[in-house]
């Protein structure tokens, strides 16, 4: 941070910078490092910045200064924003540099987030994580990608406490495959039979001999992780598992319910459940064979996934949250990105709690295809 900060100020003329982290609900920014005086007024154009995706000047008239927020996002995922000061008449010359070096930093931060605990602290500063949520944090994917023709984000809540909840995803080829996981139990129970199941589903993605089976096959890759949960357990314990697998290129959509959280279609500004043909959960008994279906998307197409802690959400004398206010939230967020979406709809849940702490994991994912644009 200090060598960025260093770099700004000798070669664009900086004044100063300050760069901010999303926290693990990505509904907060905090400073990283000590947090500079006066840094509290940049908060407000920070947080638009970070929501809007986009850059967001601030300047004053009859003051020389002027003050640059840019998003600082990986291939996807929004991991914080960069604030430069920097003299208002050297702001056309310098912007294209300051928002290409805010595009390599959110690279290098990611990069960092492995070798020190640094980055982690500042972004923990609003809770501490239980060991359960520690694990399912550090076992995380990016939490977004952005691509021509698609574009996907997930989110867990309650961020600091979450257990068996989980999703991962991959990218091979053309084929973008995304899995949504709920491991039985509560706590580090629940986090460990997570871990293994998201890893052997890994395993089993990267095990499937080339020229066999192509990366889009999800059968095959259900029956390794399922044997692999089973000769752990002995079916005392299993995953419920959503396994998709988008062609990038083509729309063309392969899917198994395993035991699935809810998926729901946005086609042409309506919303309808899909509904799958239920296969048992990963792990349940030995084995167990599993069938893909599958669907073409249409352009413009948006898939929500979501967790039992979303659309069974309860509260006392109140219908849940999915017979009616998650269609209202989904709704609700049609002009929005993905990453913003899912955060538009935990707002609509946490809204429902009333501010109270969730009882169960929440688990959403959002993700829109188009076709590619011709070269």
């Amino acid at each position: 941070m200090e060598t960025l900060d260093a770099y700004l100020s000798a070669i664009h003329g900086t004044k100063s910078s300050t760069v901010w982290l999303a926290d693990y609900r990505t509904t907060t920014l905090s400073p990283s490092g000590a947090e500079p005086e006066g840094v509290g007024d940049q908060l407000g154009p920070a947080t638009r910045a970070f929501a809007s995706q986009t850059p967001v000047l601030e300047t004053r008239e009859g003051q020389a200064m002027a003050r640059l927020h840019l998003p600082v996002t990986a291939w996807g995922e929004r991991v914080g924003v960069l604030s430069v000061g920097l003299e208002a008449e050297r702001l056309p010359s310098e912007r294209p540099q300051l928002e290409e070096i805010a595009e390599t930093f959110a690279v290098a931060l990611a990069a960092a987030y492995r070798r020190t605990d640094r980055y982690h602290l500042d972004r923990r500063r609003t809770g501490r994580l239980t060991m359960a949520a520690e694990m399912q944090w550090d076992l995380l994917p990016a939490r977004g990608y952005d691509h021509p023709g698609v574009r996907f984000a997930g989110q867990l809540e309650p961020a600091y406490a979450v257990c068996g909840d989980h999703f991962d995803w991959s990218v091979n080829g053309d084929w973008l495959t995304v899995t949504a996981l709920n491991g039985m139990g509560t706590g580090l129970d629940a986090a460990l039979l997570t871990t293994l199941a998201v890893n052997a589903m890994r395993n089993a993605r990267r095990s499937i001999p080339a020229g066999q089976s192509s990366p889009g096959d999800l059968a095959d890759q259900a029956v390794l992780a399922a044997d692999a949960i089973f000769s752990q357990y002995g079916g005392a314990r299993h995953v419920a598992t959503l396994l998709l697998s988008l062609n990038t290129a083509t729309g063309q959509l392969r899917m198994i319910d395993a035991g699935s959280p809810r998926m729901l279609l946005v086609r042409g500004g309506q919303l309808r459940d899909m509904v799958l043909d239920p296969q048992l959960p990963l792990g349940m008994f030995g084995d167990t064979r599993y069938v893909e279906e599958a669907t073409q998307l249409q352009p413009g197409d948006r898939l929500f996934v979501v967790s039992d802690g979303v659309h069974a959400a309860v509260r006392p004398n109140e219908p849940t949250f999915g017979e009616r206010e998650l269609s209202r939230a989904i709704r609700s967020t049609r002009l929005q990105p993905p990453a913003e979406a899912i955060s538009s709809v935990m707002r609509g849940l946490r809204d429902y709690h009333a501010g109270a702490e969730l009882a169960d994991d929440a688990l959403i994912i959002c993700l829109d295809w188009s076709p590619r644009a011709n070269p």
